[in-house]
């Protein structure tokens, strides 16, 4: 593997000037665009721009990306700068379509978020799945020089479209590409994670995307987004302390999502039928699943999406790529570092040239001898590819990290007896979920040092002593913590954090070169609105002051912590203003009054029959 990428990076400038050839002048001379309106089994008319190679001398496979996201620029005298997933696949030999989704900018019909799969029960006529296969029927019969074989690929949301595209999929789709996939907006993506609303995410993106469109239109008539002249989201939000509030005073002109958010306060029939993870049967494509390990949106949706493929479709070829990426980064960074963190390669030109385009050559043409892991995952910390049978590993090992009450994360369970910590969390009073100023949701807040909270009185802090060897943690984390508190409901936040030895010496690639000695890495952080701890269906109170077992999932790592590094949990009961304040009361929260928020006094119990702790998935020695 070593030579290998010795030979593969020594060719870095040559593709990295070869991909940069590539501009609208290029994509204008090489292919001819049309635009045309396909006709849906309903009679709706999707809107779809189809770049033709000008060379003739061979029939090309077709690639398709349908997206809410507008297909501009409109027009066939006009071109995008570069065509499929990334610039070196302009030249790759493909004819590449485009296409409006329902009720999206210039295609017919009414749009729907995350549109319900059809299903006997639900008497559906339509969805995204035969809006696909009617697509494809149509580009096959009418495209001209097509090979008979079709690709999809698609980021965030066109990733929940590439997913939909699996499901009674057409005879021609070949080889289908989710990537960072919108898969449960309840569970873990993008708006809700563990129950509770991503405040920020949700009002900035839908301030725009849930606008009313009351016909076709361009991208030049798009709505303009939400501008905070103050800049300080903090106090924006404080400010603004119910979700009916800031309904009624800033989202009147967009108001579905959130009176469908209010409507549908629990994983109920809404939710379900907008997961596509649960129809995913029959899969008949090559799939492959990409994602971030540090994905702000979708961390959960990739690795979610690969594992219900799998557990459904044992005898599909699925394969996982997971590399140490924001949303996207895979194809919008050379992926070589992150933050203030540095990966020592660039991992995405690795993914493009050895993975994605093989991938499409392969299914689609018929081309090479693809034969890739089941997972190839980068191992941050240790900042090396890794291929996997399966994921997680099979070789993997289960290890527990007790919290002390003096502050200690250690894999020996010490306290006999039960002992334990009180503190105050005040929602007046909230954690921020970043440093500075917030003036924005920055990316980087998934990998960010988090010293700047370390030291808050309502930030419980435990960490391990400097290791003495590696360690690699693998897939998926779970807290278990026995708690008690004075209110009925709480949200739990844990984050796992990888501390830097006060004699680091690695230097951020940011512009001030920042020295990371005892730089807190966030590895992993989630959240939990507790009442949920049981069911996302059936919400349930906590009795005041009572022992109650909550327990914490955290999504997919690989990381290496190194020796000397510390490992490091911290547990919070507020992510402000990324996710809204719980008012530590069992009730609806979107009917919450501003008197309603309370303060909570938590009890965290250590020691005993059920202690509190951390449980993670560790390699053993050999296999790293």
């Amino acid at each position: 593997m070593n030579k290998f990428f010795v030979l593969f990076f020594s060719l870095f400038s040559f593709l990295w000037s070869y991909a940069q050839e590539i501009d609208e002048d290029y994509i204008k001379k090489h292919f001819e665009k049309i635009e045309v309106h396909i006709p849906m089994r309903d009679g709706v008319k999707l809107f779809t721009s189809i770049y033709l190679p000008k060379d003739k001398h061979e029939k090309y496979p077709i690639l398709l990306n349908r997206t809410p996201y507008t297909v501009a620029p409109y027009g066939t005298d006009k071109a995008k700068n570069y065509l499929g997933n990334f610039p070196g696949m302009s030249k790759a030999g493909y004819i590449f379509v485009y296409q409006d989704v329902r009720g999206k900018w210039m295609s017919e019909g009414v749009y729907e978020n995350i549109r319900p799969t059809r299903t006997q029960e639900n008497g559906l006529q339509i969805d995204e799945s035969t809006d696909t296969y009617d697509t494809i029927d149509w580009l096959v019969k009418n495209v001209k020089n097509n090979n008979g074989k079709v690709g999809m690929y698609g980021i965030s949301y066109p990733g929940f479209y590439s997913t939909a595209g699996l499901i009674n999929s057409h005879p021609a789709l070949k080889a289908v590409s989710p990537q960072a996939p919108v898969t449960d907006w309840f569970i873990g993506d993008d708006f809700h994670h563990g129950g509770a609303l991503f405040l920020m995410d949700a009002f900035r993106f839908m301030y725009t995307f849930d606008a009313p469109r009351p016909k076709p239109t361009t991208n030049e008539n798009s709505p303009q987004g939400f501008h905070l002249a103050a800049k300080d989201y903090y106090k924006f939000f404080l400010d603004n302390p119910t979700l009916k509030g800031l309904k009624d005073a800033y989202l009147s002109h967009t108001v579905k999502f959130w009176d469908d958010l209010a409507k549908h306060s629990t994983r109920d029939t809404f939710w379900v039928g907008r997961t596509i993870t649960e129809h995913v049967h029959n899969v008949k494509p090559a799939v492959l699943v990409v994602g971030g390990l540090f994905d702000a949106e979708d961390t959960y949706g990739a690795f979610e999406t690969y594992r219900q493929i799998e557990r459904l479709n044992p005898k599909n070829n699925s394969i996982l790529v997971a590399g140490p990426w924001y949303h996207g980064g895979w194809v919008r960074s050379s992926g070589d570092s992150f933050g203030d963190i540095r990966f020592g390669e660039k991992t995405s030109l690795y993914y493009q040239n050895e993975i994605e385009l093989p991938f499409f050559e392969f299914y689609l043409k018929g081309k090479g001898t693809f034969k890739p892991a089941e997972a190839t995952v980068f191992l941050t910390g240790s900042n090396t590819w890794t291929t996997f049978e399966q994921w997680p590993p099979k070789e993997r090992q289960e290890i527990s990290f007790y919290l002390t009450a003096s502050g200690k994360l250690t894999t020996e369970h010490a306290d006999v007896q039960e002992k334990k910590i009180s503190y105050v969390a005040d929602p007046h009073k909230p954690v921020p979920f970043q440093e500075g100023l917030i003036t924005d949701r920055t990316r980087e807040y998934m990998i960010a040092d988090q010293r700047f909270v370390a030291n808050r009185p309502d930030v419980v802090v435990f960490e391990t002593d400097p290791l003495t060897e590696d360690l690699t943690v693998v897939g998926p984390i779970l807290a278990d913590l026995k708690v008690a508190m004075t209110g009925t409901d709480a949200d739990f936040i844990v984050k796992l954090i990888d501390v830097y030895p006060d004699s680091s010496t690695a230097v951020s690639p940011r512009a001030d070169e920042t020295v990371m000695a005892n730089y807190q890495m966030l590895v992993r952080g989630e959240v939990l609105r507790g009442k949920f701890r049981n069911s996302y269906s059936s919400p349930e109170p906590f009795v005041p002051n009572q022992e109650t077992i909550v327990q914490v999932s955290l999504p997919d790592i690989a990381h290496t912590f190194k020796k000397g590094h510390k490992v490091m949990v911290q547990i919070q009961h507020s992510w402000f203003p990324l996710v809204d304040r719980n008012p530590n009361k069992f009730m609806d929260i979107y009917q919450a009054t501003a008197d309603d928020f309370i303060r909570n006094e938590h009890t965290l119990f250590f020691g005993g029959n059920q202690a509190s702790l951390l449980r993670l998935q560790i390699l053993p020695k050999q296999s790293q």
